[in-house]
């Protein structure tokens, strides 16, 4: 299937987080442990459509971009222990053609993408109740790193430039730390342009100083939200929980419903074509609504949960929004 997330019948971590010796630690000034850098051509350059443009070389501002968890134990080459490796070819290979591809690659326009490479935390980080501090213990490790990479770019890359935060799933759980450690309240919260925080329930109070965006026209906030089938929700919801839900279509925080004449194209993963129109969007109670997609082998997405596709649903739209705060920001 097209969106689908892996099964959750994973290889699941072996040892507690304690028996592990931890993988060896990144180092940033080595190209080879980011995902993407504006000196290196990689996955985050690429475009769907020749008629689009990718020129990070004369962006003015910066891309800071986590990418979700690659690391599912789905393989049998030894996905079993609490974090990644950060030179495994196949998880490696999994991140950039994945979320690179199909998420850092919206905003290759606009900004220059720096995507590190983090020793990410085993998808069931987010699952296990018996090992809840395993879990946690493996998503700090993969903070620290991230924190790091961070540090370095600030140090080597930025130059003071503005910046914008995008991120899915594990790498929002990283970048609203992130966020909270280095922007909110401090002084370079004068640079965010915006963050995108997409497919973890982030809530309105989330930072001190730094409020979800209202519409279109505001910088320096942020957008959050996590795609579900109309009619459905997470397992675990519960209502009113004073959550972020952005509509995409609209920009807005309303629960107004948005048709899909309103999306500008979607990108599957493949990654070679833009399909307009393709769905709606409504918030709901904590969620953002669409209707099932119709394209051909649609019929075969069985998923209720639309989480792999956060971005690549509306790929066009953030695009262009990421586009238009740049432009509102410089004024």
């Amino acid at each position: 299937g097209v969106f689908l997330l892996q099964s959750c019948a994973n290889r699941y971590p072996q040892k507690t987080f304690s028996e592990e010796t931890p993988p060896s630690a990144p180092d940033y000034s080595n190209a080879d442990h980011w995902a993407a850098l504006p000196s290196k051509l990689d996955s985050s350059d690429a475009v769907p459509v020749a008629s689009l443009r990718s020129d990070p070389q004369n962006a003015e501002v910066d891309v800071f971009f986590l990418h979700p968890t690659s690391y599912t134990g789905k393989d049998s080459n030894g996905e079993q222990h609490w974090n990644a490796r950060i030179d495994d070819p196949a998880i490696n290979k999994k991140t950039d053609m994945g979320a690179i591809l199909n998420q850092a690659t919206i905003f290759n326009e606009v900004g220059r993408v720096y995507a590190p490479r983090y020793r990410q935390g085993h998808l069931q980080c987010y699952f296990v109740d018996k090992d809840r501090e395993c879990g946690k213990k493996a998503l700090d490790l993969a903070y620290e790193d991230v924190k790091a990479a961070f540090v370095y770019y600030l140090k080597n890359y930025n130059q003071g430039r503005p910046i914008i935060i995008a991120s899915h799933s594990q790498g929002t759980t990283h970048a609203g730390r992130l966020m909270r450690e280095f922007f909110d309240g401090k002084t370079l919260q004068n640079k965010l342009v915006v963050a995108y925080l997409l497919g973890m329930p982030v809530q309105k109070d989330f930072f001190k100083n730094i409020a979800p965006c209202a519409d279109a026209t505001q910088t320096g906030c942020f957008c959050s939200w996590r795609t579900w089938k109309r009619g459905y929700f997470p397992a675990n919801h519960q209502p009113n929980q004073n959550l972020v839900v952005t509509n995409p279509l609209t920009w807005k925080l309303d629960d107004v419903y948005a048709p899909r004449e309103l999306n500008e194209g979607s990108v599957f993963l493949k990654f070679h074509k833009i399909y307009p129109k393709l769905v709606d969007a409504q918030a709901h109670d904590g969620v953002l609504w669409v209707n099932k997609p119709k394209f051909p082998g649609s019929f075969l997405i069985r998923s209720k949960n639309f989480h792999a596709a956060d971005f690549n649903f509306f790929w066009l739209n953030v695009r262009q929004d990421a586009k238009r705060r740049v432009g509102l920001f410089w004024k």
